[in-house]
């Protein structure tokens, strides 16, 4: 076999390292533009479990890099002066320069041929190649050339960065934050050899702009961050090596291979530099690529297909993790503002693959001022009191725990009268110890129905079916109940969701526009006036009927495309009166409804609204439009935003994912300054945790983990020996198998936890 490898860098050079070992007598030559002694950036990371892989995989690369690089087990986040240490993070810095010339010497010593100052523009010298592997960089020109093929995508994402070095020892990763007049600059720095560390200075356009920055004027940006950094770098110089400032490019590609032309490293995918290093990804993917050509050594394409099908879904998995710290990056001025220590959680949770309890199993000294600080702000004096089981309140309305029911149709109403089957699905969950029930959407009217079986509450009998639930949770619990009221808009007459199709008789729809939700449903009528009129008086009717049946708080549904919501979002209301066009205008609406229902409930009762953050689609509801949204409601007398997202059209593309909508919630909170709560994919009480600790959301709301766990708080509460004090007293006796069941539960999994940690690589 003979195997082409244009660019010479990490990747490449491993791959061919390890293909060359197994498959001796095949010819491998790379072929690299720069000699053999350039090197462009200055140092590269790797964690101990990628250090753990390279032994496995070739010891002699492991040795070699082993003997050269600079270990550090902590990272320390500082903020304008203070400083906090966390332990237990096993990393190693290495020298870039040094890492290829040792990739290099492997390469030499296996028989892999290197060609250097060749700068590869013309593939038809290379007919004869049974695999060429494009690894040629973020740029490269063979990917670019078939970019149409290989499905190519590349988004330049919205900070500015720049890569320097530094003289300046370091003890540890830091993430050095500073406030400027112009906004914040971090310096993610580390060191890689003696004498040496990298240091990547990271700020907003906006920032960068207002300081004056300039692309490739290098003198100019080291004098302006030597100063901004001045007691960081404690008299150290800055180093440069064509340190220009950039933006992170986010390249992925539909297909990874073409032909016989196969990709890898940042030609294939890049991953932010703030999870991590993407010489990882690189070194990572030429394991992967090695190990199926060797598996496949007769057959090219079978050997690409293998490699797509076991690394595609860990790298797309990095990808979004990085994207996901990408943007807590990106929004560092909104995190700027919280108390040091949830600041420094946040910055350490920022991807969502680390949790309190990975950290707390690090290092629980720095878990202990996390929420040390958290029960101060909260003014609780209970020491290492749970986040998630702290009290919150909402006007009068104080919540025992954070932990929400969301709203799940349940869809076996009769006439929309509750029943038998809701009395027990709402009260088991309230004798479950959640501190909020907000009940599935009811609406305000027959024809504001999603099904034949949803609930509503427009009826005298309505009413007394409620007061059955809400008296008994009243009565027995110290659970809170909220009922979601909304109107189905243009996606009423629904199948109930297990019947094959619509069963009942149908009924005239009502939207922001005529726009039916998808080729299979009915056309809506656009609203007219005397039509809103209508609408907003059966919501104030059920707002009176809400307080009557005794309902601790409304929430308004304003979400997920349904009457409300088709006038919110661009792509369901596309009406040329007062109540279309710019978010103003089709805020304006919803915002009199919402007026309507405030004047007529209650003032010492609280109302949330529920919005959809973006459509997941081009065009839909901008971030802009979200914030603008928020504050109207606030201004309006909204207590609590419930930040949810998409089903507002049928040809949506979310990125889901654990606690996927997370960061929506915290634009919300942070920047409109208005209490939220958040759901999805949240599945277990340390990622509930996180989310309060981090400043994400303030209320947790939990769907689908519900409907098959009732008791799921009270599982939490014992898992973390809360002593809960609403356990009813018929059940007070199960406090004794539950607790100790959990608490040995629970010491298994941590010990399995700290078994399943990389071990330590340090010499």
């Amino acid at each position: 076999m003979k195997i082409t490898v244009i660019g010479g860098g990490p990747g490449g050079l491993y791959f061919s390292i390890l293909t060359k070992k197994a498959m001796p007598h095949c010819q491998i030559d790379i072929y690299e533009r720069n000699k053999p002694d350039d090197s462009f950036g200055f140092g590269v990371v790797f964690s101990d479990e990628t250090l753990g892989e390279f032994l496995k995989r070739d010891m002699k690369s492991y040795e070699l890099i082993r003997s050269k690089f600079a270990y550090w087990d902590d990272i320390i986040i500082a903020r304008d002066g203070e400083s906090v240490t966390i332990a237990g993070n096993g990393f190693c810095g290495c020298s870039r320069k040094t890492l290829l010339q040792l990739l290099q010497q492997r390469s030499v010593e296996e028989g892999v041929n290197l060609h250097f100052e060749q700068n590869v523009d013309d593939l038809s010298q290379f007919a004869d190649s049974d695999i060429i592997l494009a690894t040629d960089g973020i740029g490269s020109a063979i990917r670019t050339k078939y970019q149409q093929e290989f499905g190519t995508k590349v988004e330049l994402k919205k900070n500015r960065f720049v890569w320097m070095g530094s003289t300046k020892p370091l003890d540890a990763f830091t993430y050095f934050f500073r406030s400027t007049p112009h906004g914040t600059i971090v310096a993610h720095s580390y060191q890689y050899e003696e004498g040496m560390s990298t240091w990547i200075f990271e700020c907003s356009d906006e920032t960068w702009q207002k300081h004056g920055f300039e692309v490739t004027n290098e003198a100019d940006t080291m004098a302006k961050i030597a100063e901004i950094f001045a007691e960081e770098l404690d008299g150290h110089p800055l180093i440069s090596n064509k340190s220009h400032w950039r933006q992170f490019p986010h390249v992925t590609n539909q297909n990874w291979y073409h032909n016989n032309i196969v990709l890898l490293g940042d030609a294939k995918a890049t991953a932010h530099y703030s999870i991590g290093s993407g010489t990882k990804l690189a070194m990572d993917s030429a394991i992967g690529l090695s190990d199926a050509v060797i598996a496949h050594p007769n057959d090219v394409q079978a050997a690409f297909a293998q490699y797509d099908k076991t690394r595609r879904n860990t790298v797309e998995m990095i990808q979004y993790a990085a994207i996901v710290s990408l943007d807590w990056f990106e929004n560092m001025d909104r995190h700027m503002q919280h108390s040091f220590h949830q600041f420094a959680f946040g910055c350490m949770t920022r991807s969502k693959k680390v949790t309190y309890e990975n950290l707390r199993l690090r290092d629980s000294s720095f878990t202990d001022k996390v929420l040390v600080e958290f029960n101060d702000n909260c003014n609780v004096n209970i020491k290492n009191q749970s986040a998630a089981f702290s009290k919150f309140k909402l006007r009068d309305l104080e919540l025992q725990n954070r932990i929400v029911m969301s709203s799940m149709g349940q869809y076996v109403a009769e006439n929309g009268v509750v029943n038998d089957w809701h009395f027990q699905h709402y009260t088991s969950r309230a004798v479950g110890g959640l501190g909020l029930i907000l009940t599935e959407m009811t609406a305000v009217s027959v024809t504001g129905r999603i099904t034949e079986g949803c609930a509503g509450i427009y009826t005298e009998n309505q009413v007394i079916a409620w007061k059955r639930i809400t008296s008994f949770v009243h009565q027995y619990t110290q659970t809170k109940i909220g009922i979601q009221l909304g109107h189905s808009g243009r996606k009423g007459c629904s199948k109930i969701p297990w019947e094959a199709q619509f069963q009942g008789k149908k009924w005239e729809l009502l939207s922001a526009s005529a726009i039916p939700f998808n080729e299979n449903s009915d056309s809506p009528k656009e609203m007219t006036l005397a039509d809103m009129q209508l609408v907003k008086n059966q919501f104030v009717q059920a707002a009176k009927n809400a307080n009557e049946a005794g309902f601790d708080m409304i929430e308004l549904q304003a979400h997920h495309g349904f009457l409300l919501a088709s006038f919110l979002s661009p792509l369901t209301n596309i009406r040329t009166d007062e109540f279309g066009g710019n978010v103003q205008n089709r805020l304006k609406y919803p915002l009199e409804v919402f007026t309507a229902i405030r004047e007529f409930f209650p003032s010492e009762k609280s109302i949330s609204v529920r919005i959809s953050a973006t459509d997941w689609t081009e065009n839909g509801i901008s971030e802009q439009d979200v914030l603008v949204i928020s504050e109207a409601f606030k201004k309006a007398g909204a207590d609590i935003i419930n930040v949810s997202s998409g089903n507002t059209v049928a040809n949506q593309k979310p990125q889901t994912g654990r606690m996927w909508q997370t960061p929506f919630s915290d634009a919300v909170r942070n920047t409109v300054h208005i209490p939220t709560i958040t759901a999805g994919y949240i599945q277990d009480i340390d990622q509930i945790n996180t989310i309060i600790l981090n400043g994400r959301a303030d209320l947790v709301a939990l769907g689908r983990p519900l409907l098959l766990d009732a008791n799921f708080v009270r599982n939490a509460q014992a898992y973390e020996q809360f002593q809960a004090n609403d356990i009813p007293n018929p059940y007070k006796m199960g406090v004794s198998h539950l607790y100790p069941l959990k608490a040995s539960e629970r010491k298994q999994a941590e010990g399995m936890k700290k078994a399943l940690k990389p071990k330590s690589n340090k010499k």
